[in-house]
């Protein structure tokens, strides 16, 4: 894995509370401010983490290079969250699917208006700890 050198260690950090601080918002009522948050933070920790990632140490391993993988795919899955987010909170695709008569305000209400981004934010946190979790214990396996 690659080292982060100062300045995207912090971006990696602030986008990580920034993520945190969205989802709190929109916890408190604060609607049209916490899916912006949430949304450029997600970007920030994926952008970074994605370039962490994408080292060329390491590659020999077949467990290491599929932990890295599903860390890429839970990265996309919270910028995923992300703009679900934002789309539950600001409608921007309302009246597109309105133009499809009921079955598109059917589909929208079904896939984006009920809170989905919460789903896909869960399956991409549960697959980013177990691959945080099983790169630091492949990692630790091959140092000894």
């Amino acid at each position: 894995m690659n080292k982060l050198n100062r300045t995207e260690s912090i971006v990696f950090l602030v986008g990580g509370a920034m993520m945190v601080f969205g989802v709190a918002l929109n916890f408190f009522g604060v609607y049209r401010l916490a899916p912006w948050l949430f949304l450029v933070g997600a970007i920030g920790f994926a952008v970074m983490q994605i370039k962490q990632v994408s080292g060329k140490a390491d590659t020999a391993d077949i467990t290491l290079r599929r932990l890295r993988r599903m860390m890429i795919i839970a990265d996309v899955l919270f910028v995923v969250a992300g703009l679900l987010f934002v789309e539950n909170n600001w409608n921007f695709l309302m009246p597109v699917f309105g133009n499809f008569g009921m079955d598109g305000w059917v589909a929208y209400h079904q896939y984006v208006a009920h809170n989905n981004w919460v789903v896909v934010l869960l399956i991409a946190a549960i697959l980013e700890m177990y691959s945080m979790h099983r790169i630091s214990s492949e990692l630790k396996k091959d140092t000894r």
